[in-house]
């Protein structure tokens, strides 16, 4: 008689498996193991001591974070992004990078209070910048500062959202409230990040075109201290300086563009208009 043996059950992977006690290694999550990506709120939880000799006792303090695990490469150790949410109840400041096996100790998944509350707050922040955005392509330039700014009452932060006001600033002239923006801009870490590089290449090129030459220099300096490697940072930095009347400083980072790009067509072409200019 054949004797057939059922399949073992599938192995549920759970936090203590994926980061053991002791001085073990931490593990990924084995690839065969089918799983969706996280994204949505979570807290965490954190014991403090209030008071002090006989009337210490302890509190436990909750705070909730938007958390969201990035694609990543085939032998990448698995990573959760992590940013708090801010009194409004939208993720705001700067994100931490969290291994996945961390994240699976530490945080626990808050799913109701992120459709009922977080989930409502950010698709409003988010419909209000579109809004702003379509009203600034169209012209409307009033009402785009009113929305931009509706957005920023959510967060104060927003990369996109204060780009946009700043744009809008721009393109009605008004270059004392640009560069009011632009020195809330350059605090920002996340706006020199690639997800904003289309913005971000819009922003510096009308700080240039609007004659606001010395933030435009500090806004690509800013850039590079973040991206050294992006022959159009260089580029675009050389021509600010020139602009500015800096020509040595012009022709120093137009090389450097050339030599991260040497079949650079503009940046060859500007650079022997300089030099040949100069004599």
């Amino acid at each position: 008689m054949k004797v057939e043996f059922p399949d073992p059950p599938k192995k549920k992977v759970t936090a203590d498996e994926v980061m053991p006690d002791g001085d073990e290694q931490k593990t990924a999550i084995p690839k065969d193991v089918e799983r969706k990506k996280i994204s949505g709120v979570f807290s965490s939880q954190t014991v403090a001591k209030v008071g002090t000799g006989t009337t210490t006792r302890k509190t436990i303090q909750k705070a909730y974070w938007f958390a969201e695990e990035p694609a990543d490469g085939e032998n990448a150790e698995p990573i959760v992004m992590v940013q708090p949410l801010n009194k409004n109840n939208v993720p705001a400041g700067p994100k931490e990078q969290v291994p996945l096996a961390d994240f699976l100790e530490r945080f626990n998944p808050e799913i109701e209070y992120h459709q009922k509350v977080v989930f409502p707050k950010m698709k409003e922040m988010s419909s209000t910048i579109q809004r702003a955005e379509s009203q600034r392509d169209q012209g409307a330039l009033y009402s785009a500062e009113f929305e931009f700014n509706n957005a920023l009452d959510f967060d104060e932060g927003n990369v996109r959202a204060n780009f946009g006001l700043g744009l809008t600033y721009m393109e009605r002239g008004d270059s004392a409230k640009a560069a009011d923006i632009f020195e809330r801009v350059v605090g920002l870490d996340a706006a020199f990040t690639p997800e904003h590089k289309h913005l971000f290449n819009e922003f510096g090129i009308n700080l240039r075109k609007s004659k606001l030459l010395d933030q435009a220099v500090d806004y690509y300096a800013r850039a590079l201290e973040i991206s050294q490697n992006d022959e159009n940072l260089y580029y675009n930095v050389g021509r600010a300086y020139f602009e500015r009347g800096d020509i040595a400083e012009a022709i120093k980072h137009l090389r450097k563009a050339l030599e991260i790009y040497p079949d650079f067509a503009e940046a060859k072409q500007f650079l022997q208009y300089i030099e040949k200019r100069k004599g």
